[in-house]
């Protein structure tokens, strides 16, 4: 005869017996524990995300935006005034700039009173959050009674000997330097955001030349480290024949420039003038995209001569290879030339690289050389601009009439590519047609429908 034996496991339940037909057997489960309330843990969880919401990193960010902003406004005040007292004529120039030197402390103002603003927001926000995390740290307090089998305080448990273990491991180990730097670190630190728009101006001719670019020279000859340059498109949008020069900001913004125009040819366009908006000046030499060819021009302004730089066979040119967004394409934005600490760079297409960025090194000399070449996986048809920044290739897109977006970056010196890098642009005109980083005051430099605008680079 055989023995069966039937354990009953008796925890939080209770077997209730009933009657039933006599092929069946039926027991009623009864539940002795509470219940676990869910809808309390769903208002935990609502109100964590509502403290992840508020708390970001981008209001500290925009509270080191207007410090920075601040910190570098008074010093061009007192640069703009100093430059009034050995300039003034006592005709228009000094009313001109007597009202630059005002809208300057106008815009100051405004800033300091943004910044007090924003550092009262922030005490208020710091209060209210402490006393949610307080309270948050209460309820889950609360709710961990409900956990009966001891899972919670396991994992917790679990975790500080694991920190303890991780601790005691990274002690006794020797810790070594990487090979190479961390993605776009250089001897500023690492790119983390840009302000917003510092200065924003129509120049000389408001709204009259719609491409163009302007910046400062990153290797100026000495007594020109003030100076501005400015390329505007004066035939059709398509080409130009001379560089425009500032002595200062100042003088930009009222339209007074003491050098004047530096001619490169009487004709526009002709032979070696330039062809496109994205040029760029590094140690008193413009380059551009030579009219009507598949190379890079150095006009030495000293000199006045041009040199030019072929690019490889199946180089895109005459508006082949584009910078485009969904509603508009820029023409004859083949070539896209940029400076950096390191030097000149040219970021183009090629029919053998059906379409995506390449990167090329510019190395100085009359005429230029090319230097070491990158080919990327980036399709240039969904670029609106790119810059070089600590040897890194950014490139942004077009997210709205109001918004830009920094989304992708390439190392040189990795050959790591990202497409999360997340940096807004906000804009004060719709298109931006040149856009370039100038290593002398970490800023860029962005022509955009006319308008001159630049923006301060913050590095982590």
């Amino acid at each position: 005869m055989k023995l069966y034996v039937i354990l009953f496991l008796y925890a939080p339940f209770t077997l209730t017996k009933q009657a039933a037909p006599r092929d069946s057997c039926v027991c009623e489960l009864t539940n002795s524990e509470q219940e676990f309330p869910h809808a309390k843990l769903d208002t935990v969880e609502d109100n964590v995300s509502k403290c992840i919401t508020n708390i970001t990193p981008k209001k500290v960010l925009e509270l080191e935006s207007l410090l920075l902003g601040l910190e570098r406004r008074l010093p061009q005040l007192q640069e703009d005034v100093s430059i009034l007292e050995r300039e003034n004529d006592g005709e228009l120039y000094g009313v001109l700039s007597l009202q630059v030197i005002e809208n300057e402390m106008t815009d100051i103002m405004e800033l300091i009173q943004k910044l007090n603003s924003t550092m009262l927001g922030h005490q208020h926000l710091t209060t209210r959050t402490t006393q949610q995390v307080e309270g948050l740290k209460a309820e889950m307090e609360e709710l961990e009674k409900y956990d009966s089998t001891q899972v919670v305080k396991s994992q917790k448990a679990n975790r500080i000997l694991k920190r303890d273990l991780d601790e005691c491991k990274n002690k006794n180990q020797l810790i070594t330097q990487p090979t190479n730097h961390p993605h776009g670190q250089c001897s500023h630190g690492q790119f983390v955001n840009i302000t917003g728009p510092r200065v924003s101006t129509a120049g000389e001719y408001p709204g009259s030349y719609k491409y163009g670019a302007w910046g400062r020279d990153p290797k100026p000859q000495a007594g020109k480290e003030s100076w501005f340059w400015v390329v505007m498109m004066t035939s059709n949008n398509r080409h130009s024949n001379y560089v425009r020069l500032y002595s200062s900001l100042s003088s930009l913004i009222v339209g007074v420039s003491g050098p004047g125009n530096i001619m490169i040819h009487s004709s526009n366009p002709a032979t070696n003038t330039i062809q496109g908006p994205n040029v760029v000046l590094y140690g008193e030499a413009l380059y551009y995209n030579c009219y009507n060819q598949d190379a890079v021009c150095r006009f030495n302004l000293t000199t006045k001569t041009v040199t030019t730089l072929r690019l490889p066979e199946g180089t895109r040119f005459n508006s082949k290879g584009n910078f485009c967004h969904l509603e508009e394409c820029y023409p004859f934005t083949d070539l896209d030339l940029a400076t950096d600490e390191t030097g000149i760079w040219v970021i183009y297409t090629t029919t053998k690289d059906f379409g995506n960025l390449v990167l090329s090194k510019v190395l100085e000399g009359q005429p230029p050389t090319l230097g070491h070449t990158w080919h990327t996986s980036l399709y240039k048809g969904g670029v609106t601009n790119t810059f070089m920044l600590c040897g890194v290739l950014y490139a942004t897109r077009y997210v709205d009439k109001q918004i830009e977006e920094i989304f992708y970056s390439f190392d040189t010196a990795t050959g790591v590519e990202r497409f999360n890098i997340g940096v807004f642009i906000n804009k004060m005109a719709p298109n931006i047609y040149a856009l370039n980083y100038s290593p002398v005051d970490q800023t860029l430099y962005t022509y955009s429908d006319s308008m001159m605008i630049s923006y301060k680079v913050l590095f982590g």
